[in-house]
């Protein structure tokens, strides 16, 4: 069975041209999303598309932009579909994974989408390098300082770690976590 899906991004837009076009291809059932940004991968008529597809279907839109943005989350979902021996196609790109040629186009999107992923995980690490040489520090700034960590390490032998953490106004997992890193570093320093 030819499942299609159809994608608007803002109310003011239609989607018949799209369906027009699926229906011409031979999709016998409809799904779509009006008013839905492609960068948003979880969308109500998405889901119940690709909750309705079934091993040997066809996932079918009018252009490879209207099923999401993302590059890399496009080659996910069509690897997923892949996995569960559902076919993909694209009309206006003629991808169609049915097709020798359209298995070569997908898959060339695929290496594509590594090489992009490459790309930002070098750039990041380089940047990540650069600003701890700059004496940068990296990641999320510390919930509690060193003092009161301290503080909690004390009051912890007379009050819980929920009271601890609602004293400090941070999450329990906090607080545990504090308590673990002085007791590593207790051992450590052989107290």
């Amino acid at each position: 069975m030819k499942i299609g899906y159809a994608r608007v991004s803002t109310e003011e837009q239609n989607l018949d041209l799209q369906v027009s076009a699926l229906k011409t291809a031979g999709c016998e059932r409809l799904f779509h999303d009006h008013g839905v940004s492609g960068s948003i991968f979880r969308r109500p008529g998405l889901d119940d598309a690709l909750t309705q597809l079934e091993p040997g279907d066809t996932l079918v839109v009018w252009r490879l932009d209207r099923l999401g943005r993302s590059l890399t989350k496009l080659v996910e979902l069509i690897e997923a579909l892949e996995s569960r021996g559902i076919r993909f196609r694209s009309l206006t790109e003629s991808i169609d994974t049915t097709s020798c040629s359209g298995t070569f186009i997908f898959h060339m999107m695929a290496a594509l989408a590594q090489f992009e992923r490459t790309l930002i995980s070098e750039r990041t690490r380089s940047g990540m390098k650069a600003a701890r040489e700059r004496g940068r520090r990296i990641g999320r700034h510390a919930s509690m300082t060193e003092a009161q960590c301290a503080e909690a390490l004390v009051l912890s032998e007379t009050i819980s770690i929920v009271e601890l953490a609602a004293k400090f106004n941070v999450h329990p997992r906090t607080i545990q976590r504090v308590l673990r890193h002085a007791v590593t570093h207790a051992d450590s320093a052989g107290l």
